[in-house]
């Protein structure tokens, strides 16, 4: 008897209904076109449900090195970090319903000064999260790119304005390709363990800094950089919907409380102060 290997998969080969074209001559790397097309016919339909606000027809030449980002996934990037951003300046500042325009003339100096700071000490979370399962699933030979929820984005910025809370969508890594639950699991993961990497170097790193040079605004910022990376890799280890956490439980139940527990641990020192104690005696502060 002959075993279907087919179960192993999580779904049909996308990669069976893209245009590939043979390099010129030896030297030359692949190219490949893939074509995303909303409705039933879409092969990466599977990867973009959820969360993500499927876009129109685009065709992207993907010429097959490691470290390729083509032009849209650049801009969706850039895109995403300047809306996260400016969602957390609002918050900062209030929102409204939090008195933010009682401040006056002040917001023109309180919004640039948040936004900055939350580039600077958010920004690397969010950016090196997906970052992380992009380059995870390339080395699994997948098509990986950043593709941004422009919906998302509007909501969350409107939502941060009016009510001075962040609840955003931002977008997601798209990938197709032959990956099983174990390899899915595995490019999940990535994003979570490199906020748990982050949230270290910021308390290691940052109290050695302080160390050196201590500033008020440089310890605020290590503190929200600690702050960030607490919380995106919580948030998205939940086992619900399109979070890494359901795709993580999926493919192992122990590995996803494992680093559920961590990155909620991570929250905790957070709210307890542990964490800025640790960072502070580092500093000798």
């Amino acid at each position: 008897m002959v075993r279907d290997s087919r179960p192993g998969r999580l779904e049909d080969d996308p990669f069976d209904r893209i245009e590939t074209r043979a390099p010129d001559t030896p030297n030359q790397p692949q190219t490949i076109r893939v074509v995303i097309q909303p409705g039933q016919n879409n092969p990466f339909e599977p990867f973009m449900r959820g969360f993500f606000d499927v876009p129109q027809t685009k065709v992207i030449k993907h010429e097959g090195s490691f470290f390729h980002f083509s032009q849209i996934e650049l801009k969706d990037l850039f895109i995403s970090l300047i809306a996260f951003s400016l969602g957390l300046s609002f918050v900062f500042n209030g929102g409204l319903m939090g008195g933010m325009l009682q401040l006056g003339p002040a917001l023109i100096f309180t919004i640039p000064y948040f936004f900055i700071l939350s580039s600077i000490a958010f920004g690397p979370a969010f950016i090196i999260h997906e970052l992380a399962h992009k380059f995870v699933a390339r080395h699994y030979g997948c098509w990986a790119e950043f593709r941004a929820d422009y919906k998302g984005l509007r909501t969350g910025v409107l939502i941060a304005f009016f009510i001075g809370f962040l609840f955003m969508a931002p977008g997601a890594v798209m990938v197709a390709g032959r990956v099983g639950r174990k390899e899915n699991g595995i490019i999940s993961i990535a994003g979570p363990i490199a906020n748990i990497v982050l949230f270290f170097i910021g308390m290691i790193g940052g109290g050695l800094l302080l160390s050196v040079l201590f500033h008020p605004i440089l310890a605020e910022t290590v503190g929200l950089w600690m702050w960030g990376n607490a919380i995106l890799g919580a948030f998205n280890m939940l086992p619900f919907g399109p979070l890494d956490g359901a795709k993580v439980k999926n493919w192992s139940e122990p590995i996803f409380w494992l680093f559920l527990a961590i990155t909620l641990g991570l929250v905790f020192t957070m709210f307890n102060g542990m964490s800025i104690s640790i960072m502070e005696s580092i500093a000798g502060i």
